[in-house]
């Protein structure tokens, strides 16, 4: 080897001894490019995908929203007039646990304001005088011609209603009311053309996103109040929980707000704002305006909202409910009851099957299921795609009206102790649906089952609401008929798998609705 060539050797070993050190080097002081690995991990952080949107330099000015959208919201007058004033003891309203005793008080209290005693007429009022009750709320015009949107419960049972507009009051003639989505139309002849709000997509708003609440809390014409969306989806309980699908905003909600626009930073209603939690603060919820578009051509041409109805009881799936039944994803709706004598039971339902699709339209949750029924009307068929057992079933169903739900009776809790069985790591206590037990919780004879007499604070079946009185009466789609059936079929399940227990609520004769409650085996 010539000398050239022995130098260039010793060149290039120098430089690629160079290379590695520099490598080994880099990598000790983590200098090297990120790798797939980092890239995951920032595709992760809840902070950097945060910090990647523009920073909000200031925060929004609503002085010219509240000046477009002013002039087309309303307050509303509701008087009704009795003979005699309704009785105060015959429920209780449900708006109440929203705006507390206040107002109830203030309707009671006289014309000075002094309170006036139980029993008391007002001032000039005998015994067969007609008795006047004054309510209030607010609303919003939809349309140029003078149709006002609010809530039902601001005028629901009213003899006469007003729309105070601008300076002027306009009698308003009751075009529809919906009472399961707490919803009224009214119309007004104003004689000329009005500003009206237009309607936006609440399916759009975002959690976080700006809002707007005008109306006229505790009479205090057109007040304006801001806030964020809180929350979507929100069920309280306050009507029908089939429909109940609140938006929650921290904007201030009081009493007398009730019918009033919830407005985006566009001046589209998104929302009509309805109830609030007295209790506390920054809590407010309102009918999501996609609702109000859906029942808004009925009221219009009918007056009242005809809805599809099935006949079940339906809850989502939770992720053990979805491995108890054998299923990789919490999509589709789990059939718990199903009612005798409905459309659903003629066509063959059962519970415990799993709704996937209606008409070929995929069931994610159980409000996808219930809007499209509800919006298909009495009269129509759809096709249920179900899973039973495991297996496909496809069924046909003729819609029927779906009737106004009576409301709950409140449920009490009992025990009987004598002659009881119990599974330790379960958690309860149980004994045969003896005949003195079926007499005691007027348990009907074609119900079969265990039941619970003891649920301890510590069992998996207590956070799931299984309470004493309740009725076991199938495990993983097995019947039970006792004592003996039940602990073969639990006992004989292997570890770690699912049991999905159907049961029935039953306290003081009241039968509450049955439901699945899912456990996995220690």
């Amino acid at each position: 080897m010539s000398t050239t060539q022995r130098r260039q050797l010793t060149t290039f070993l120098l430089v690629l001894g160079a290379v590695v050190f520099g490598m080994v080097l880099a990598g000790g002081l983590n200098l090297t490019v990120p790798g797939r690995a980092a890239d995951a991990e920032s595709s992760l952080s809840a902070t950097q995908i945060a910090g990647n949107n523009a920073p909000i330099t200031s925060l929004p000015s609503f002085a010219d929203l509240a000046q477009a959208v002013d002039p087309a919201v309303v307050s509303i007058q509701a008087a009704t007039i009795e003979n005699r004033p309704r009785g105060r003891g015959q429920g209780t309203d449900p708006f109440e646990f929203f705006f507390g005793p206040r107002f109830r008080q203030e309707q009671e209290d006289g014309e000075e304001g002094t309170p006036r005693g139980p029993g008391q007429r007002p001032p000039g009022q005998g015994e067969g005088d007609p008795f006047r009750s004054d309510a209030g709320g607010s609303g919003f015009v939809i349309s140029r011609d003078g149709f006002v949107v609010t809530n039902f419960h601001v005028i629901d049972g009213a003899t006469e209603v007003k729309v105070h507009l601008g300076d002027r009051d306009y009698p308003a003639e009751v075009k529809g009311t919906d009472r399961a989505t707490d919803l009224a139309l009214l119309k007004i002849n104003a004689g000329e053309n009005l500003r009206f709000l237009e309607l936006g997509d609440s399916d759009a708003v975002r959690v976080g996103d700006w809002t707007m609440v005008i109306g006229n809390p505790l009479n205090l014409d057109k007040t304006v109040t801001t806030g964020v969306v809180s929350a979507k989806g929100r069920s309280l309980g306050i009507s029908d929980a089939s429909f109940e699908n609140f938006i929650q905003t921290d904007a201030a909600i009081n009493f007398g707000n009730s019918g009033g626009p919830l407005v985006n930073l566009r001046g589209e209603v998104v929302g009509i704002a309805t109830a609030i939690n007295w209790g506390a603060e920054n809590i407010g919820f309102a009918v999501p305006v996609n609702t109000l578009k859906e029942v808004l051509p009925q009221l219009r041409e009918k007056g009242k909202v005809s809805r599809g109805y099935l006949g079940i009881q339906i809850n989502n799936l939770n992720w053990n409910q979805a491995r108890a039944f054998g299923l990789e994803s919490t999509d589709g709706a789990l059939v718990v009851s199903v009612e005798a004598d409905t459309p659903a039971g003629e066509a063959g339902v059962r519970h415990g099957d799993i709704i996937t699709s209606v008409d070929g339209r995929p069931i994610k949750t159980t409000r996808d299921l219930i809007n499209y029924v509800a919006n298909k009307g009495p009269g129509s068929s759809v096709d249920l795609d179900v899973l039973r057992n495991g297996k496909p079933v496809q069924l046909k169903v003729k819609l029927g009206e779906r009737p106004e739900r009576d409301a709950v009776a409140e449920r009490e809790e009992e025990r009987e102790e004598d002659g009881e069985s119990s599974i330790e790591w379960m958690g309860i206590q149980y004994q045969d649906l003896s005949q003195s037990l079926r007499q005691m919780h007027d348990v009907p004879t074609s119900v079969d089952g265990v039941v619970v007499t003891q649920v301890a604070p510590t069992s998996p079946l207590y956070e799931q609401f299984v309470r004493p009185g309740t009725i076991i009466t199938e495990v993983n789609g097995q019947e039970v008929d006792g004592v003996e059936s039940f602990e073969r079929i639990v006992k004989g399940a292997k570890a770690g798998s699912y049991l999905r227990l159907y049961v029935m609520p039953f306290a003081r004769g009241q039968r509450g609705q049955p439901f699945f409650a899912v456990v996995q085996v220690p």
